[in-house]
């Protein structure tokens, strides 16, 4: 694992591993202990440029390479990633403070969108339409956009970058990518080596690792990409959606959430403990469906925060290496600092402290919260940490307004005894996926994924994907003469 770190600080341009000309370097670290695990020299607008370029000139012969042949490359890397697990694992462990149980979770994720990339790369059909004029012909092909710009986020780095990269590449693109700097190699340069080991030609997969401080906007408004997908931030993805539109790019935006997990009257409280626990905790709650506010019915309330706040008291908190640990470091110190002021605001807004988790570097304890006033902009925000929200309710009628009472609309969870009641509950929320009884942090490979409001615009997975990364054209054909007015 170590090698990554070593051998891997680097750009990857035009099939080559070469240092950037920046003049300043990415150092990146290891969030539990501050260990260095590299430095990495940024990329220049001129290296964003070269690797633009790169991809624009390899995609031409890619698009027209046999289907086979690239579902070939993308079969090795799922083959690559299989084989290299063990060690995948350690780096995410090392260089995100994810714990043994959520470098599973992401690598098992991973995999799956690889086995769809390989099926993506057949999937792409021509049609031929029927037409009001005799002895016409419309055919209408299925062609890829050419460069697709990916920029993914630190929390499931291998996972959200490959989930872009992989089918933009299956459907005959080239891809650029820029990995968040918290995550250069697990979200870029290892991918890029994975690429590179299972024989995609060069150029095809560019990665360079760089900052908005040496670039500003030059990775959005190069002219070669066509589509932009970015995970993040609903903040930096208003700023990206408003500069492609601006240029004509099509943008594909993954962005925060506000999710609600809610426990009706009739609901099995056991089982809705541990949805919520782990819908909130997963990953420090570093995660954009997970469930910033646990909504429970007062007639369940006692019950339900009894349970939920000795479960999270058994969560362990601790070095993400020990495979006993749940809960392992917040990304950075500026996320842990956001974090403890979340906890300290909500407390001095009046809020009751049923668990209140201590601060150490980047290792936040769990915290559970109740008593927020309802106006509290603290229950309106994505909280990307571990810190639970519990929210009484009287009846479906204001759970649903209450879960609906935030700009995001991204994912969510109820449950009930009663799986249609469940349904129409999840029918009345404005989010792009809902889940009866289940926990709030679900992603599969063939299922439209993606949000409304601010969580969002377009959708990946499956057919979605399909639209995402190509475009269509319309080819008529005239058997015999046309007949024209003039």
């Amino acid at each position: 694992m170590s090698s990554y770190f070593t051998d891997l600080a680097q750009q990857y341009i035009g099939g080559e591993w070469r240092p950037g000309t920046g003049s300043w370097d990415i150092i990146d670290v290891n969030p539990y202990d501050g260990e260095k695990l590299a430095s990495i020299t940024i990329a220049t607008v001129g290296e964003v440029d070269e690797a633009y370029r790169a991809a624009a000139a390899a995609q031409k012969e890619w698009a027209t390479t046999n289907p086979y042949t690239r579902r070939a490359v993308l079969e090795k890397v799922l083959g690559l990633v299989e084989d290299r697990e063990a060690e995948i694992t350690e780096a995410i462990i090392a260089e995100l403070g994810g714990t043994r149980l959520k470098a599973a979770f992401e690598l098992h994720l991973a995999k799956e969108f690889l086995r769809e990339s390989v099926r993506l790369t057949l999937r792409p059909e021509g049609t031929i339409l029927p037409s009001p004029v005799d002895g016409k012909e419309n055919r209408l092909y299925r062609v890829p956009v050419g460069v697709v710009g990916v920029i993914s986020p630190f929390n499931f780095p291998f996972l959200l970058s490959l989930k872009s990269v992989a089918p933009a590449l299956a459907l005959g693109n080239g891809v650029v990518l820029k990995p968040h700097q918290d995550t250069p190699v697990v979200g870029g340069s290892l991918i890029a080596r994975l690429f590179e080991d299972a024989g995609l030609p060069g150029g095809l997969l560019n990665v360079v690792i760089t900052d908005i401080a040496e670039i500003g906007d030059a990775f959005l408004e190069h002219p070669v990409p066509k589509v932009i997908s970015f995970t993040g931030s609903d903040q930096v993805g208003r700023h990206v959606a408003t500069v492609c539109a601006s240029l004509f790019k099509r943008s594909v935006l993954e962005l925060g959430g506000n999710s609600a997990l809610v426990v009706l009257d009739d609901a099995d409280v056991d089982y809705a403990v541990d949805a919520a626990v782990f819908s909130r905790y997963v990953h420090q709650g570093q995660v954009c469906m997970a469930a910033n506010r646990v909504l429970v019915d007062r007639s369940v309330q006692k019950e339900f925060t009894e349970k939920f706040v000795a479960k999270v008291r058994s969560l362990k908190a601790g070095d993400p290496r020990d495979p006993e640990t749940v809960i392992g470091p917040v990304i950075n110190s500026s996320q842990a600092e956001a974090i403890s002021g979340v906890v300290q605001q909500a407390v001095a807004e009046g809020a009751t402290a049923l668990v209140h988790g201590t601060t150490t570097g980047n290792l936040i304890e769990p915290s559970v919260l109740t008593g927020l006033p309802a106006d509290s902009a603290l229950l309106r925000q994505e909280v990307f940490g571990p810190v639970a929200f519990l929210i009484p309710f009287d009846g479906e009628q204001e759970a649903v307004r209450i879960v609906n009472d935030t700009p995001y609309g991204l994912s969510g969870a109820v449950h009930t005894g009663d799986i249609e009641r469940g349904v129409r509950f999840a029918r009345q929320i404005d989010t792009g996926m809902f889940h009866v009884n289940d926990g709030t942090v679900h992603d599969e490979p063939i299922v439209p994924f993606g949000g409304e409001k601010h969580s969002g615009i377009g959708r990946l997975n499956g057919e979605t994907t399909i639209d995402a990364f190509t475009t269509q054209k319309w080819i008529s054909v005239q058997h015999g003469r046309s007949a024209f007015p003039f």
